[in-house]
């Protein structure tokens, strides 16, 4: 028997088109439809995790001279730049005469004498260890030297050596330097013992200021003729061409950084990165407010420079450079890009393609910079993963690349 909406159909062939169009238009609009992805490709390539904070130079041993007495200071003649040699005499202080004939002050200069004397002695004893330290430690560098070579011990322990070479070469610096100063002190309060007149009548000779080391003129706190007090800043000398950067870091941060780690200074006004080596992380942080108005707690990183000084003579006290340290570095490290994570049961996960499909599979990371991530577990090399998966994008679904 035939059907009559058959029979219809058949008498309006227009009409039968327009049904089956209809049909066909709701099959394939419920049909579901590739989602359009960006696929990446894991690959291998150098990892390195580093901290960026903005740091400073500064002239690591500078020495401020103050006056060593009461009295009348000439003009400064030196300025800011002016380079000066130890033993030059910078300016002179005319004493006042009541204060160097006073038999008080006389008997505190003269325990100012042997405290000085104490002082140099204790200097003395810290340049021989530090001298001790630097000798040993280019004795053990030297020692590791054909056993790297040979492959005996790994590249890691010599570059702890050759860093440790660089820190205590640094520190004898340091203590040389602080021998040099309280050799100065002593010599200072000797002079004033030696300017004490004797007769209260006996008018008091001009005391000369002298530079207890070579270097320059950092900062002129004085420049005119006028009365001085016991201990008043008058200039500060220092070494310019050897520097080292002071960086800020946030707590959280420090504790992940080392002596010894390496750190590249970029920014700095060349177009290479400069070398150098943390020294010192300071144990006290402090309170500092962000330009966001958050109350922050930071620490002071020193680091020294171990680029040659060659390329870094133009930089002076007080320049701007940015640091990055660097935590964890290797050439051959599996990564894809960190954005292709997602979070699943508690781990990390991605959407591998296969076929034009994607599938969700769990990965183990590694180490991570914000950019890319380093991964352990789950996927191998060129296998391609799905860069910023969208709520679309499930396991299964059939998807399309964009190029």
């Amino acid at each position: 028997m035939n059907n009559p909406l058959n029979m219809s159909l058949k008498k309006h062939p227009v009409i039968s088109s327009i049904v089956v169009l209809i049909v066909a238009l709701l099959i394939w609009g419920f049909w579901p439809q590739p989602v359009f992805v960006e696929a990446i490709a894991a690959k291998r390539a150098p990892l390195t995790i580093t901290i960026e904070e903005e740091g400073r130079t500064r002239v690591v041993d500078r020495y401020i001279i103050s006056a060593p007495v009461d009295g009348v200071a000439c003009r400064q003649k030196l300025n800011v730049g002016d380079e000066v040699t130890q033993g030059q005499v910078l300016l002179g202080i005319t004493p006042l005469e009541s204060q160097v004939l006073d038999p008080r002050s006389r008997a505190q200069t003269k325990a100012q004498v042997a405290a000085a004397e104490s002082a140099l002695h204790a200097a003395e004893q810290q340049a021989e260890a530090a001298e001790a330290a630097a000798k040993l430690a280019v004795i053990e560098h030297k020692r590791l030297l054909p056993l790297v070579e040979k492959g005996v011990i790994s590249t890691d322990a010599y570059d702890k050596a050759d860093t440790k070479v660089q820190t205590t070469a640094a520190t004898q610096r340091s203590a040389d330097f602080q021998v040099e100063v309280a050799r100065y002190e002593l010599q200072a309060a000797k002079t004033v013992l030696e300017y004490t007149a004797s007769d209260r009548g006996e008018p008091a000779e001009r005391l000369p200021i002298v530079s207890p080391i070579d270097g320059k003129v950092l900062k002129v706190v004085r420049e005119c003729e006028g009365p001085v007090r016991t201990g008043d800043s008058l200039l500060e000398v220092g070494d310019p061409k050897v520097l080292e950067v002071e960086v800020d870091v946030l707590s959280a941060d420090a504790v992940k950084i080392k002596p010894g780690m390496k750190v590249l200074f970029e920014r700095w006004g060349g177009e290479v990165p400069l070398e150098g080596i943390v020294r010192i992380i300071e144990p006290v942080g402090f309170t500092k407010v962000s330009a966001l108005g958050v109350e922050e707690q930071r620490v002071l990183i020193i680091s020294d420079f171990t680029s040659p000084a060659e390329q870094w003579q133009r930089v002076g006290d007080g320049y701007r450079v940015e640091a990055r340290f660097v935590l964890w570095h290797e050439d051959d490290v599996l990564q894809i890009p960190a954005s292709s994570l997602f979070r699943y049961q508690r781990g990390w996960a991605v959407f591998v393609v296969e076929n034009n499909r994607v599938k969700r599979r769990i990965v183990k990371v590694g180490q991570r910079n914000g950019l890319v991530a380093q991964i352990l577990e789950g996927i191998s090399e060129r296998e391609q993963v799905v860069n910023h998966p969208s709520d679309d994008v499930e396991d299964g679904r059939r998807i399309k690349q964009t190029f």
